[in-house]
């Protein structure tokens, strides 16, 4: 049982009393104010009317020992005879009402842990009004307000769990600026990590269809990409409120809020930091699809991480299913995608570290990524890049590990003259049109694999010759533009 004493009763002390009296253990008062000893003991707390500088009020013995008066030299002369009386107890101070330097040092001498609630105060106010992040959640927060009407949160195509919990998020954060928010995509949501993430948490997504009416929404936000008409299908021109992304941009993006940050492992990671901001407690679905989102991103907080993620991950946990995210993560390998995984690894092509592999015709283009993935894992291979074909569309996916290639320049400089690439220094992807060539059909179909493989393989491997290197992730890359903007 921990046995707690609290010397001096000031309104910090009486605010702690109640906080530590519902947890176990025993907690004795000395105070020098003997109405305020009385008014504790009707409570049915221990409280003793004394001196609490004087050792002979002290009981036998304590744990933990709180000095929490309103004067400083009271405090300190409290802090040094509970010291040389308790001298295993951990011993915290209030420093009370504007101490001296002597005093404010000696006490941090004497104590392990000094509470100094006045400079407390000034860095929540300071925290508050004055850092970059406290700014970006201001302007947020001002951008929404301005809304006269309903958002949509466009996730890109075929969401992946970081889009999906960052949507989900943005919706919460509307919610508190009296926004209304509904989180959509295009394409499928096939893979089936994916399908149990928004059916377990009961995720409410909307799909759009091919020509979505836009005019429904006021305002228009990007999750986990940063361009209209770039790996989603909205009209190129479309005018974009909001946009939050974690991929580093190849040209400049125009909203009227824009928060890209190369350096963190997840656009949830981002979502994250801003509900803690703003005081919003995700419930049990956000929380658990949030540190999903971080996980998958950052592959278990292994690829592309920083402080950042952890730190949001740990905000997170208090909050999450870990009954639901167990089962999330676990779910059950469809036929297609185990086909997909057999063809990979029969088709590869491996020179030195780099690995290619074209699956062929595949129906859930996510299999795609579940194969690179499986890649990457095999011995002395430490980039895959896996490709196949799907409406009419390439589909290539890309890792790296414990390389100095930049993959995301790699797939850029060697399939985006002929389609759509990019992505990070160790995950990427691109998709490349197949034009003509996808009305080759019935026996011909080999044939178009053969030139599928020259064409996409012949690039990568051509590439990786001369490779850029990865960046390093030195600093907290954010772009913003001024709402005047």
């Amino acid at each position: 049982m921990v046995r707690r004493l609290v010397l001096g009763c000031s309104l910090f002390g009486g605010d702690l009393l109640r906080t530590l009296t519902d947890r176990p253990g025993s907690v004795t008062v000395v105070t020098n104010q003997k109405g305020r000893a009385e008014d504790l003991r009707a409570e049915g707390i221990d409280a003793l009317s004394g001196d609490p500088t004087d050792r002979e009020t002290f009981p036998d013995s304590a744990d933990v020992v709180v000095v929490a008066g309103d004067d400083p030299v009271t405090n300190r002369d409290a802090a040094a005879a509970a010291r040389d009386n308790f001298p295993d107890a951990v011993l915290v101070v209030h420093l009370g009402g504007g101490p001296s330097n002597a005093i404010r040092d000696e006490l941090v001498d004497l104590a392990d842990e000094v509470i100094d609630p006045r400079q407390a105060v000034l860095d929540r106010v300071g925290d508050a009004i004055g850092t970059t992040q406290s700014e970006r959640i201001y302007r947020l927060m001002r951008v929404l307000r301005n809304l006269d009407g309903p958002l949509a949160v466009v996730m890109h195509d075929n969401p992946d769990p970081d889009a999906i919990a960052s949507a989900v998020a943005l919706q919460a954060i509307a919610k508190r600026a009296n926004v209304e928010a509904t989180a959509c995509y295009f394409g499928d949501i096939s893979h089936q990590e994916n399908r149990a993430l928004v059916n377990l948490l009961e995720l409410d997504l909307h799909e759009f269809d091919e020509t979505p009416n836009l005019d429904e929404y006021d305002g228009i936000a990007l999750v986990d990409h940063s361009r209209p008409g770039v790996n989603d299908r909205l009209p190129p021109d479309t005018v974009v409120d909001i946009v939050i992304d974690h991929h580093p941009p190849r040209e400049p993006v125009e909203a009227a809020y824009v928060d890209l940050r190369r350096r963190v492992g997840a656009t949830s990671t981002v979502l994250a930091e801003y509900l803690d901001r703003l005081g919003i407690v995700p419930d049990e679905h956000v929380a658990t699809a949030l540190l999903f989102g971080i996980r998958v991103d950052t592959n278990d907080f292994t690829r592309e991480v920083s402080t950042a993620d952890f730190e949001a991950a740990a905000w997170l946990v208090p909050h999450v299913n870990t009954d639901l995210l167990q089962r999330v993560e676990t779910p059950s390998m469809t036929s297609e995608t185990m086909e997909t995984l057999a063809r990979a690894i029969s088709n590869r092509d491996q020179r030195g570290p780099a690995l290619t592999s074209n699956v062929g015709d595949v129906r859930d283009r996510d299999a795609i990524a579940q194969a690179c993935d499986y890649l990457l894992g095999m011995e002395g291979v430490d980039i895959a890049i896996v490709y196949g074909l799907m409406d009419g569309t390439v589909y290539v996916s890309g890792r790296t590990r414990g390389t100095a290639v930049d993959l995301g320049e790699v797939l850029r400089d060697a399939l985006g003259s002929i389609g759509s690439a990019g992505g990070h220094a160790d995950m990427a992807g691109a998709q490349i049109p197949l034009g003509i060539l996808d009305a080759v059909g019935g026996d011909s179909r080999e044939s178009l694999a053969t030139i599928v493989t020259d064409i996409v393989a012949g690039r990568i491997f051509e590439t990786l010759e001369h490779a850029p290197a990865a960046p390093t992730l030195d600093s907290d890359v954010a772009f913003e533009f001024p709402l005047d903007e």
